[in-house]
């Protein structure tokens, strides 16, 4: 039994709660709406003792997630990856405590798949029959996968440079593509312009609300797979920013379970590439808002998000959190993703070794002390990579 009562404004902007049956996506001013619970009931009927058998997936969770009694979830086996204790970069780095939760071995081979498996559930259940998507790349393979194991057509649209094994795996799942000329937030226009005279059900990041609640269930995984505790530090590769969003919003949910004492929680460090760093330059500025960063490049796809809708979201958690925002250059990602390989076994792609990268950048400025606890979010594969590997 799920414990969802209500979908909120973002904001908020006082606009009443949505009932979350119905087939939703922004509120009525514009904002991102979030999924939330009646957390005072699950706490009192839930305990995390009884995680104990359930399947390993992101759907262990199902009390504080979005799936009604009588309802199947979408599923391809997605979550519950694992977390590595990176023991040999961690002596590199002086740095017992250093783990790697590797997101590559996902449905699909990132992270996506488990935003993707809660907002295909959702919109099946709302009666939707083709769904749409912009994306950079995994997004749109997730989407494609999630829609075929639902019956559903998937419409994509990707820039028209994406590499092309992501084009390749679209097609394998029977998804329609579109490639257009520009970034995603080009896609994102061509979607829109395409799909909403047709009633296509849009799924982009934060314009539903359930792509959020999968992704959240990597801050439920971490503490479990700490054995209830938080890390002191989680360095993240943001793009549109629904990773950090969503963990953000795990850690209220677990503390207000009892599952994990209230207290200091993780810092959050926000990674980007030099060449698209809009969150960054707004964590600098002070900003509330990131400004659309100009003529944005990068090896790596999903990192190349000149503005993210949750913008104001990722800033928040930043900040609340004591955590920072940092940019790395195309040449570090790659020679890290490389280090993640070669000392650890990690298929890591260049959003992965961003993450080392930035991990080096904080442990050469002393913000990370040796006896912390640190986790690096790998969010997708190497293979779909591999051309980066030899530049």
């Amino acid at each position: 039994m799920s414990f969802l009562s209500r979908l909120e404004c973002s904001v908020p902007c006082g606009a009443p709660p949505c009932d979350p049956r119905g087939s939703h996506h922004l509120c009525s001013c514009g904002m991102p709406l979030v999924a939330r619970y009646d957390l005072e009931a699950a706490a009192r009927a839930w305990r995390r003792e009884s995680l104990s058998g359930r399947p390993p997936t992101m759907w262990r969770y199902g009390e504080l997630m979005p799936l009604f009694e009588g309802e199947a979830p979408v599923t391809l086996g997605e979550g519950f990856t694992p977390l590595i204790h990176a023991t040999r970069l961690g002596r590199e780095l002086g740095l017992p405590a250093l783990y790697i939760k590797d997101e590559s071995l996902n449905p699909t081979h990132s992270f996506k798949a488990r935003g993707l498996s809660a907002a295909v559930t959702r919109a099946r259940a709302a009666g939707a029959t083709t769904l749409s998507v912009p994306s950079a790349g995994n997004a749109a393979n997730a989407l494609a996968a999630y829609a075929a194991a639902a019956g559903l057509e998937a419409q994509v649209f990707m820039p028209r440079d994406v590499k092309a094994p992501f084009v390749r795996e679209c097609e394998l799942y029977g998804a329609r593509v579109t490639l257009v000329d520009g970034l995603i937030t080009d896609a994102g226009r061509a979607a829109t312009e395409r799909g909403g005279p047709l009633g296509w059900y849009d799924v982009s990041t934060l314009k539903e609300p359930y792509r959020l609640e999968g992704k959240k269930t990597m801050g439920y995984e971490l503490a479990e797979q700490l054995g209830w505790r938080w890390p002191d530090w989680i360095v993240y590769p943001t793009g549109g920013g629904t990773g950090i969003v969503g963990m953000w919003k795990a850690f209220d949910e677990v503390e207000a379970l009892g599952w994990v004492p209230r207290g200091r929680r993780p810092r959050m460090v926000s990674v980007q590439a030099e060449t698209c760093a809009p969150i960054v330059r707004a964590f600098r500025e002070g900003a509330a808002r990131a400004h659309p960063w100009e003529n944005a490049r990068t090896c790596a796809d999903g990192l190349r998000v000149p503005k993210a809708i949750g913008d104001f979201l990722i800033l928040r958690a930043i900040r609340e959190s004591g955590g920072t925002a940092i940019a790395v250059s195309d040449r570090e990602m790659v020679r890290d993703m490389k280090a993640m390989g070669a000392l650890e076994g990690v298929s890591a792609a260049p959003e992965g070794g961003a993450t080392l990268a930035a991990l080096r950048r904080l442990r050469a400025d002393g913000l990370i002390n040796t006896d912390d606890c640190v986790v690096l979010f790998n969010t997708g594969g190497a293979l779909k990579y591999l051309e980066v590997i030899g530049e």
